[in-house]
This record gives C-alpha cells, sequence and structure tokens, in this order.
C-alpha cells in the first residue's frame, strides 16, 4: 500500500498533567492509497513549532512510499538526511512515521505490532511510576505520595529529589536530596525499588558526591547522572560508583545506542521509541542490550501513544527491566485518546491484542484539541522536570 498523506497534527488543552511537555501531543497521521489509516507519535518538548514542521519535510520522503517497506523507508531517509544522526527534529519526526507506519501494517495483517516481532515474552507488562510527585518540595510531601502510589500496587517509583541545583550541588543541596530520598525509602519499605532521576544535568564531580551519599538507600539505577553528551564524565563516574547506570532517552540512533553499551557507560538503557526511529531501530536496539546483557526500560513520557506501542515492544522484550509509566498522571484527554485502552493494574499493563499499535485512536478528540504549533513560554522551572518541584525547602 501506497502512503497517499502524512499529517502531522497538534493537540493540547486547558487540562494539563503533571509537567508541562504533558500539556501538548504532536502525533502523526498516516493515510495510504486504500484509506488505510495508521497513528505514530513525535516528541514536542520546547520543539513543537520545530518538530511539526519537520514532519512535513521528512514526509516528503515517505509519501508514495509502499508503507509495508519500513526498512527501505527508513534507510532512504537516512541517504537522504545528511544530519538525520545529529537532528532530533529530524529522528523524531521518522520514528513519528515508522510507528504509524507499523499501525498501518498491524491493522493490514489483522495482528498487533507484538505478533509481527516474534510475539509476546509476557502478557503483562511491569511498570514503574513516574510523574506522581508533582508539587513536591520537602521530605514529608515525598513521603506522603510515595505511600499512596505504592498502595495502587506500584512495585517500583522514579523520583528527582535535587530541586532547583543544576550542573554543580553543594552541602545542602546533598542533604536535602538525602532527605526526600530517605523519605521516600522509610514510606515504601524495601521491597520497592526507587529510582534517582538526575535528568542529566550535573558534572561528573557533583554526580560523585550525589551516588556516595544515596547509595545506602540501595536505589534500582540511577538515571542520566551527569549531562547526556559528557562522555568523559559518564566514564570517571563508571569509575567511582557500583551504582546502576541508567539512560537513553536522548540517543538518536543505533549507533548512538551501541555505543554507550558496548563501551560498557550503561546497565540498563531507556531508549525511546518516539526519537530513536520508531519501531525499526527500537527492535534493533533491544537486541543490541540483550547480546551485552544490558536490560531494557523504555522511556515513555509523552502521550498515550507512545505508550501504546511501547507496551508492544515491551511485550517482546526478554530483557526488560520495567517499562516507564505516566499514564496515570496524564490529562485525561489523552486516556480519552485511546479510550482508555492501557490501564495501570497492580503495576502491571495488560498486552493489547488489537491489530497495529494495540489500540483504538479516538477522532472526535482528535478534532476536539487539534491546536495550531505555538511556542511554548520559557519560565525558570524547565519544562523537563515535574511541576512545582525545582524548589529548596527551609531556611
Amino acid at each position: 500500500m501506497k502512503i497517499r498523506e502524512i499529517e502531522p497534527i497538534v493537540l493540547t488543552s486547558k487540562e494539563k498533567g503533571s509537567a508541562t511537555w504533558a500539556s501538548t501531543m504532536i502525533i502523526v497521521r498516516i493515510i495510504t492509497e486504500n484509506g488505510a489509516v495508521g497513528y505514530g507519535e513525535a516528541v514536542p518538548t520546547l520543539r513543537v513549532i520545530s518538530v511539526y514542521n519537520a514532519i512535513k519535510q521528512v514526509a516528503k520522503g515517505y509519501i508514495g512510499k509502499e508503507v509495508e517497506e519500513v526498512e527501505k523507508n527508513y534507510h532512504e531517509w537516512y541517504k537522504q538526511d545528511f544530519y538525520l544522526a545529529r537532528s532530533f527534529e529530524s529522528t523524531t519526526a521518522v520514528s513519528a512515521i515508522d510507528i504509524a507506519s507499523w499501525d498501518i501494517i498491524g491493522k493490514e495483517l489483522g495482528a498487533p505490532i507484538y505478533k509481527l516481532l516474534g510475539g509476546k515474552v509476557r502478557n503483562r507488562v511491569p511498570v514503574y511510576a513516574n510523574g506522581w510527585y508533582q508539587d513536591s518540595v520537602t521530605p514529608e510531601d515525598f513521603a506522603e505520595k510515595a505511600k499512596e502510589i505504592v498502595k495502587t500496587g506500584y512495585k517500583a517509583l522514579k523520583f528527582d529529589p535535587f530541586g532547583p541545583y543544576y550542573d554543580w550541588i553543594d552541602e545542602r543541596g546533598l542533604r536535602e536530596a538525602e532527605e526526600r530520598v530517605r523519605a521516600v525509602r522509610e514510606a515504601v519499605g524495601n521491597n520497592v525499588d526507587i529510582l534517582i532521576e538526575h535528568h542529566g544535568r550535573f558534572n561528573a564531580n557533583s554526580a560523585i558526591m550525589i551516588a556516595k551519599r544515596l547509595e545506602k538507600y540501595n536505589p534500582g539505577f540511577m538515571e542520566e547522572p551527569v549531562h547526556h553528551e559528557d562522555i568523559i564524565g559518564l566514564r570517571k563516574y563508571r569509575a567511582n560508583t557500583h551504582l546502576r547506570i541508567a539512560l537513553g532517552e536522548r540517543l538518536l540512533s543505533e549507533k548512538e545506542a551501541a555505543f554507550y553499551v558496548e563501551e560498557g557507560l550503561v546497565n540498563i538503557l531507556q531508549p525511546d521509541l518516539t526519537n530513536i526511529g520508531g519501531v525499526t531501530v527500537g527492535k534493533s536496539v533491544i537486541k543490541i542490550a540483550e547480546a551485552n546483557d544490558v536490560e531494557v526500560a523504555f522511556h515513555n513520557a509523552f502521550g498515550s501513544i507512545q505508550n501504546a506501542v511501547e507496551i508492544q515492544l515491551s511485550a517482546v522484550t526478554q530483557n526488560l527491566y520495567l517499562l516507564e509509566n505516566f499514564y496515570d498522571w496524564f490529562p485525561q484527554w489523552k486516556r480519552d485518546l485511546v479510550y482508555n485502552e492501557t490501564p495501570v493494574e497492580g503495576g502491571h499493563v495488560k498486552v493489547p491484542d488489537k491489530p497495529g499499535i494495540g489500540v483504538s485512536i479516538n477522532e472526535k478528540i482528535i478534532e476536539q484539541l487539534r491546536a495550531e504549533p505555538i511556542p511554548l513560554d520559557v519560565i525558570e522551572e524547565p519544562v523537563w522536570v515535574v511541576k512545582g518541584t525545582w524548589k529548596n525547602y527551609g531556611v
């Protein structure tokens, strides 16, 4: 089936989520010449306008191509776009188109994506909670919310305890971070994984000091402890702590993922299917990790279409650690977009069996919330943190 149309669509609403990025979705709708429809999702962050326009440009390389030829189509664009491996806008556009293509292929064959990739190794995907700690500042704030999350069945939760610190951290910051982490550990007990989000914002010396202060609380992993591009700093961090390193949400290609894995710089790889190349590249990255005894925990923080396709890939990932979950902290409209077909129950999500990405798309929601791409406001609290947490406490 040849691709007739590729349309980027921005969705937004007055109802916001637990983070600024959660207020917007960028989806892609592909329509083939015989009328088949598929959906994918791209990354918004602060680049809504540039991603929207990138999808329009990348679409020029896909229209008229056979939708089933995902490998050929990806590599053709790789050839055409000289800067693909260095362009987030291009890779997220390609990823969204690829996901929508797989959605159509699944519908054409009457099978969910997991069946097209060899079949599932689990019926339910274990997830960890993220987004749960909005407006948490004091240790008591974190502890109270953590207790409530565990009561719902989650066995792992991730959070950023570092307040407004960026690049470096001082004794006050270390003390406040430790008090928050201690409070959560005491609140949830020792049978729940606590995962420490650094958001890739520290220099190596500060990250190492953090590791030494927090290692006693047995974190399941330390996510992006240093700036993403700081390979020297990451090697220094690796040499000075035994804690497990998680990273990968900003990886843009199979080759980039392979570098971190083969250099031994990561224990838990976090590829994001909406910017690494969709299902086509994602399935390859899973095997690279598996061959090197690295676990996988897909980065999954944007929207319900991303969530649906990452559930499909998690179902076929033998070396899965956990899947990130913002679903319970999405604005309601994001759940309504997929008719709430991927609910979390007891810390797990049942793998959907519908063809393609596994869920139906509510076209009425798309028409109600369709919006023009506009720039997001830039305020002191960065868009990449959970809202209301960019603060210190005490004197």
